[in-house]
Protein backbone atom coordinates (compact mmCIF):
# COMPACT_ATOMS: atom_id res chain seq x y z
CA UNK A 1 0.00 0.00 0.00
CA UNK A 2 1.18 3.59 -0.99
CA UNK A 3 2.07 5.34 1.73
CA UNK A 4 0.44 9.27 2.04
CA UNK A 5 2.33 10.22 5.41
CA UNK A 6 5.33 8.58 7.66
CA UNK A 7 6.35 9.58 11.20
CA UNK A 8 5.90 8.88 14.75
CA UNK A 9 2.56 8.07 17.00
CA UNK A 10 3.85 9.43 20.44
CA UNK A 11 2.52 10.13 24.46
CA UNK A 12 4.42 10.28 27.33
CA UNK A 13 7.78 8.81 26.51
CA UNK A 14 6.40 6.57 24.19
CA UNK A 15 7.14 7.31 20.24
CA UNK A 16 6.28 4.49 17.92
CA UNK A 17 7.38 4.56 14.10
CA UNK A 18 4.52 4.05 11.05
CA UNK A 19 3.20 5.09 7.94
CA UNK A 20 -0.50 6.32 6.58
CA UNK A 21 -2.32 4.21 4.04
CA UNK A 22 -5.48 4.69 2.58
CA UNK A 23 -8.33 2.44 4.14
CA UNK A 24 -10.86 2.65 1.62
CA UNK A 25 -10.83 2.64 -2.06
CA UNK A 26 -12.98 4.89 -3.99
CA UNK A 27 -16.04 2.65 -5.47
CA UNK A 28 -17.12 5.45 -8.11
CA UNK A 29 -16.73 5.20 -11.70
CA UNK A 30 -15.74 8.18 -13.33
CA UNK A 31 -16.10 9.05 -17.00
CA UNK A 32 -14.30 11.09 -19.20
CA UNK A 33 -16.06 13.84 -20.72
CA UNK A 34 -15.30 13.41 -25.16
CA UNK A 35 -15.87 15.33 -27.86
CA UNK A 36 -18.52 13.32 -29.62
CA UNK A 37 -17.31 13.44 -33.45
CA UNK A 38 -13.62 12.68 -32.45
CA UNK A 39 -13.95 11.11 -28.85
CA UNK A 40 -10.96 13.35 -28.21
CA UNK A 41 -11.12 14.02 -24.66
CA UNK A 42 -12.21 17.65 -23.22
CA UNK A 43 -10.06 19.87 -21.76
CA UNK A 44 -11.25 22.04 -18.56
CA UNK A 45 -9.89 25.64 -19.03
CA UNK A 46 -10.27 28.65 -16.68
CA UNK A 47 -12.14 31.25 -18.99
CA UNK A 48 -12.96 34.83 -17.95
CA UNK A 49 -16.27 35.33 -18.22
CA UNK A 50 -16.10 39.37 -18.87
CA UNK A 51 -13.17 38.98 -21.52
CA UNK A 52 -14.18 35.75 -22.61
CA UNK A 53 -10.70 35.03 -23.01
CA UNK A 54 -8.66 31.79 -21.76
CA UNK A 55 -6.85 33.08 -17.73
CA UNK A 56 -3.05 31.74 -17.70
CA UNK A 57 -2.19 30.30 -14.32
CA UNK A 58 -0.10 32.78 -13.39
CA UNK A 59 -3.11 35.49 -13.15
CA UNK A 60 -5.61 33.43 -11.69
CA UNK A 61 -5.54 34.38 -7.71
CA UNK A 62 -7.43 32.73 -4.81
CA UNK A 63 -10.41 34.94 -3.64
CA UNK A 64 -13.23 34.95 -0.37
CA UNK A 65 -16.67 35.44 -1.68
CA UNK A 66 -18.21 37.93 0.77
CA UNK A 67 -21.43 38.31 -1.36
CA UNK A 68 -22.57 38.49 -4.84
CA UNK A 69 -19.70 39.59 -6.97
CA UNK A 70 -17.57 40.80 -4.17
CA UNK A 71 -14.70 39.18 -3.34
CA UNK A 72 -11.73 39.35 -0.91
CA UNK A 73 -8.50 38.83 -2.82
CA UNK A 74 -5.74 36.60 -0.73
CA UNK A 75 -2.09 35.90 -1.70
CA UNK A 76 -0.30 32.70 -1.51
CA UNK A 77 2.03 34.24 0.66
CA UNK A 78 -0.82 35.42 3.30
CA UNK A 79 -1.91 31.57 3.36
CA UNK A 80 0.97 30.34 3.89
CA UNK A 81 1.52 33.07 6.93
CA UNK A 82 -1.80 30.91 8.67
CA UNK A 83 -1.24 27.47 7.47
CA UNK A 84 0.46 24.89 10.01
CA UNK A 85 3.54 23.44 9.44
CA UNK A 86 3.17 19.62 8.11
CA UNK A 87 3.25 17.25 10.85
CA UNK A 88 6.10 14.91 11.75
CA UNK A 89 4.51 13.33 14.70
CA UNK A 90 0.80 12.69 15.66
CA UNK A 91 1.18 14.02 19.30
CA UNK A 92 -1.63 12.11 21.00
CA UNK A 93 -2.87 14.69 24.01
CA UNK A 94 -5.71 12.11 25.48
CA UNK A 95 -7.60 8.96 25.48
CA UNK A 96 -11.02 8.65 25.05
CA UNK A 97 -13.78 6.15 24.75
CA UNK A 98 -14.99 5.66 21.34
CA UNK A 99 -18.19 4.92 22.97
CA UNK A 100 -18.95 8.23 23.25
CA UNK A 101 -18.10 9.87 20.18
CA UNK A 102 -21.23 10.44 18.03
CA UNK A 103 -20.89 8.40 14.42
CA UNK A 104 -21.87 12.15 12.53
CA UNK A 105 -18.35 13.01 13.84
CA UNK A 106 -16.77 10.35 11.76
CA UNK A 107 -14.84 11.82 8.78
CA UNK A 108 -12.72 9.62 6.97
CA UNK A 109 -10.65 6.46 7.80
CA UNK A 110 -7.24 4.96 7.15
CA UNK A 111 -4.48 2.33 8.39
CA UNK A 112 -1.36 3.09 10.15
CA UNK A 113 1.20 0.28 9.33
CA UNK A 114 4.08 -0.23 11.53
CA UNK A 115 8.03 0.93 10.76
CA UNK A 116 10.71 -1.01 10.85
CA UNK A 117 11.25 -1.17 14.98
CA UNK A 118 8.00 0.08 16.35
CA UNK A 119 6.25 -3.49 15.47
CA UNK A 120 6.36 -4.29 19.03
CA UNK A 121 5.22 -1.20 20.38
CA UNK A 122 2.64 -1.40 17.70
CA UNK A 123 1.10 -4.26 18.68
CA UNK A 124 0.75 -3.68 22.21
CA UNK A 125 -1.06 -0.52 21.62
CA UNK A 126 -3.06 -1.60 19.52
CA UNK A 127 -4.41 -4.87 21.83
CA UNK A 128 -4.47 -2.24 24.95
CA UNK A 129 -6.58 0.39 23.16
CA UNK A 130 -8.74 -3.15 21.74
CA UNK A 131 -8.86 -4.21 25.48
CA UNK A 132 -10.42 -0.68 26.76
CA UNK A 133 -11.67 0.73 23.33
CA UNK A 134 -9.93 3.86 23.97
CA UNK A 135 -8.62 6.13 21.18
CA UNK A 136 -5.97 8.39 21.12
CA UNK A 137 -6.87 11.90 20.48
CA UNK A 138 -4.39 14.12 18.34
CA UNK A 139 -3.81 16.98 15.82
CA UNK A 140 -2.64 16.51 12.71
CA UNK A 141 -1.68 18.21 9.53
CA UNK A 142 -1.75 17.08 6.17
CA UNK A 143 -1.31 18.76 3.17
CA UNK A 144 -2.25 22.08 4.36
CA UNK A 145 -4.77 21.32 6.65
CA UNK A 146 -4.99 20.57 10.64
CA UNK A 147 -7.56 17.77 11.39
CA UNK A 148 -8.90 16.45 14.38
CA UNK A 149 -8.20 12.95 14.53
CA UNK A 150 -8.61 9.63 16.51
CA UNK A 151 -6.69 6.47 16.75
CA UNK A 152 -7.53 3.68 17.31
CA UNK A 153 -7.73 -0.29 17.00
CA UNK A 154 -9.03 -2.30 14.36
CA UNK A 155 -8.47 -5.70 14.04
CA UNK A 156 -5.36 -6.01 15.32
CA UNK A 157 -4.22 -3.06 13.63
CA UNK A 158 -4.15 0.66 13.99
CA UNK A 159 -6.34 2.51 12.38
CA UNK A 160 -6.45 6.57 12.37
CA UNK A 161 -10.12 8.20 11.81
CA UNK A 162 -10.51 12.40 11.20
CA UNK A 163 -12.91 14.15 12.84
CA UNK A 164 -15.07 16.53 11.87
CA UNK A 165 -14.90 19.95 13.96
CA UNK A 166 -17.83 20.83 16.10
CA UNK A 167 -18.08 23.82 14.09
CA UNK A 168 -19.04 21.72 11.09
CA UNK A 169 -21.47 19.86 12.26
CA UNK A 170 -25.20 20.79 11.41
CA UNK A 171 -27.81 21.47 14.50
CA UNK A 172 -30.61 19.02 14.33
CA UNK A 173 -32.77 20.88 16.70
CA UNK A 174 -35.09 22.00 14.03
CA UNK A 175 -35.29 18.14 12.53
CA UNK A 176 -37.20 16.46 14.76
CA UNK A 177 -40.80 17.19 15.59
CA UNK A 178 -41.62 19.69 18.83
CA UNK A 179 -45.33 18.33 18.98
CA UNK A 180 -47.58 15.31 18.62
CA UNK A 181 -48.31 12.35 21.38
CA UNK A 182 -46.87 8.83 20.38
CA UNK A 183 -49.78 6.30 20.73
CA UNK A 184 -48.68 3.43 23.48
CA UNK A 185 -50.17 0.36 20.58
CA UNK A 186 -47.87 1.90 17.68
CA UNK A 187 -45.15 2.69 19.76
CA UNK A 188 -45.48 -0.97 20.80
CA UNK A 189 -46.09 -2.64 17.44
CA UNK A 190 -42.84 -0.67 16.06
CA UNK A 191 -41.07 -2.01 18.32
CA UNK A 192 -41.40 -5.36 17.77
CA UNK A 193 -41.06 -5.06 14.08
CA UNK A 194 -37.47 -3.34 15.03
CA UNK A 195 -37.05 -6.49 16.93
CA UNK A 196 -38.43 -8.97 14.58
CA UNK A 197 -35.71 -7.68 12.03
CA UNK A 198 -32.86 -7.28 13.98
CA UNK A 199 -29.80 -8.84 12.43
CA UNK A 200 -25.90 -8.58 12.79
CA UNK A 201 -24.10 -6.35 10.48
CA UNK A 202 -22.69 -7.73 7.76
CA UNK A 203 -21.36 -5.74 4.81
CA UNK A 204 -20.52 -8.49 2.67
CA UNK A 205 -24.47 -9.27 2.21
CA UNK A 206 -24.55 -5.61 0.42
CA UNK A 207 -23.31 -4.49 -2.56
CA UNK A 208 -23.39 -1.60 -5.04
CA UNK A 209 -26.09 -2.85 -8.18
CA UNK A 210 -25.53 -0.15 -10.14
CA UNK A 211 -21.46 -0.05 -9.82
CA UNK A 212 -21.82 -4.09 -10.97
CA UNK A 213 -24.44 -3.15 -13.87
CA UNK A 214 -21.87 -0.36 -14.84
CA UNK A 215 -18.98 -2.83 -15.07
CA UNK A 216 -21.16 -5.82 -16.32
CA UNK A 217 -22.12 -3.02 -18.89
CA UNK A 218 -18.65 -2.05 -19.76
CA UNK A 219 -17.11 -5.30 -20.05
CA UNK A 220 -19.67 -5.85 -22.87
CA UNK A 221 -19.16 -2.84 -24.64
CA UNK A 222 -15.01 -3.79 -24.51
CA UNK A 223 -15.87 -7.27 -25.82
CA UNK A 224 -17.88 -6.26 -28.39
CA UNK A 225 -15.01 -3.56 -29.49
CA UNK A 226 -16.77 -0.46 -28.48
CA UNK A 227 -14.12 1.42 -26.60
CA UNK A 228 -13.35 4.81 -28.39
CA UNK A 229 -10.33 7.11 -29.00
CA UNK A 230 -8.99 9.54 -30.34
CA UNK A 231 -8.48 8.98 -34.00
CA UNK A 232 -8.29 11.14 -37.32
CA UNK A 233 -11.09 10.53 -39.98
CA UNK A 234 -13.57 7.78 -39.29
CA UNK A 235 -10.54 4.91 -38.84
CA UNK A 236 -11.42 2.59 -35.49
CA UNK A 237 -9.12 2.45 -32.61
CA UNK A 238 -8.21 -0.11 -29.94
CA UNK A 239 -9.38 2.26 -26.45
CA UNK A 240 -6.54 4.20 -24.30
CA UNK A 241 -4.07 1.97 -23.38
CA UNK A 242 -4.87 3.03 -19.21
CA UNK A 243 -8.17 3.21 -19.83
CA UNK A 244 -8.09 -1.09 -20.95
CA UNK A 245 -5.58 -1.69 -18.02
CA UNK A 246 -8.27 0.13 -15.65
CA UNK A 247 -11.33 -2.03 -16.61
CA UNK A 248 -9.12 -4.98 -16.67
CA UNK A 249 -7.86 -4.36 -13.20
CA UNK A 250 -11.79 -3.44 -11.87
CA UNK A 251 -13.20 -6.54 -13.48
CA UNK A 252 -10.43 -8.77 -12.03
CA UNK A 253 -11.35 -7.48 -8.53
CA UNK A 254 -15.04 -8.31 -9.26
CA UNK A 255 -14.24 -11.63 -10.13
CA UNK A 256 -12.11 -12.24 -7.35
CA UNK A 257 -15.08 -11.03 -4.68
CA UNK A 258 -17.76 -13.39 -6.25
Amino acid sequence: MQGIWSGTISFSLVAIPVRLVKAVAPGRISFRLLHGTDYAPLARKMVCPEEQDIVPPEEIIRGYELGPDHYLPITAEELASVSPERSRTIEIVEFIDMAEVDPVYLDHPYYLVPLKGGEKAYSLLAEIMRRTNRAGLAKFVLAEREYLVAVKSEQGALALVTLHYREEILPADDIAPKNGTVDEEEKGRMQRTMEAMRAEFRPERYADERREKLLELLRTKRENATVTAPVPGDEEGEGPADLVAALEEIMAEVKRKQ
